[in-house]
């Protein structure tokens, strides 16, 4: 085996089912081992090119490709409602009932009410444990542009969710900037 399947061979075994897990939230799960499969041709094909850290590349190349495959608004298959669909009442018996059916439906309420960049955003770093700036390489925008995605949807949550139900208190969340005050003349 020569060096570049070898370095192939390592991307596929280490980084398929990451790769996968961001693919099936975005097509139908019939089509995600297909396009799963794309993301790798791809990878094969321009694998001189995959940077290093190879995880944000490949994402954002899932992305392009799930886009461009079912639509770029994915309008019957938004991110937000493969989410929710993630965990289902036969989830349930495998948790205690009285402690995650309140904070489940809060949960997915908060996730349905973010936009879809929002809940990407989320995901991307909490789910792939990517940088902000190699998730915003991987959605194809600035840094900056991410950030304030990432911002704007952990706010949004933070608000959705409410007063912590093992504290009872407010989520932490920034503190509010004083906005300047102009007076009338």
């Amino acid at each position: 085996m020569d060096e570049r399947e070898a370095r192939f061979t390592r991307l596929y075994e280490a980084y398929y089912r990451n790769v996968f897990g961001y693919v099936v939230l975005r097509v139908s799960p019939d089509a995600a081992e297909d396009v799963t499969g794309e993301v790798f041709a791809v990878a094969w094909r321009k694998i001189d090119d995959v940077p290093e850290r190879a995880l944000p590349w490949l994402l954002g190349v899932a992305r392009n490709l799930a886009r461009r495959s079912y639509g770029a608004a994915g309008k019957d298959r938004g991110l937000v409602d493969r989410l929710t669909g993630l965990t289902t009442d036969a989830d349930l018996p495998a948790w205690d009932v009285a402690d995650h059916v309140v904070a489940r439906d809060q949960a997915l309420a908060a996730l349905r009410d973010l936009s879809p960049k929002e809940a990407e955003a989320i995901t991307l770093i909490a789910w792939h444990g990517l940088t902000p700036a190699e998730a915003a390489r991987a959605v194809g925008c600035t840094r900056a542009a991410f950030t304030v995605r990432l911002y704007r949807g952990r706010r949004r949550l933070a608000r959705a969710l409410g007063p912590s139900q093992e504290t009872g208190t407010e989520t932490p969340g920034p503190a509010p900037r004083p906005r300047p005050i102009r007076e009338k003349l």
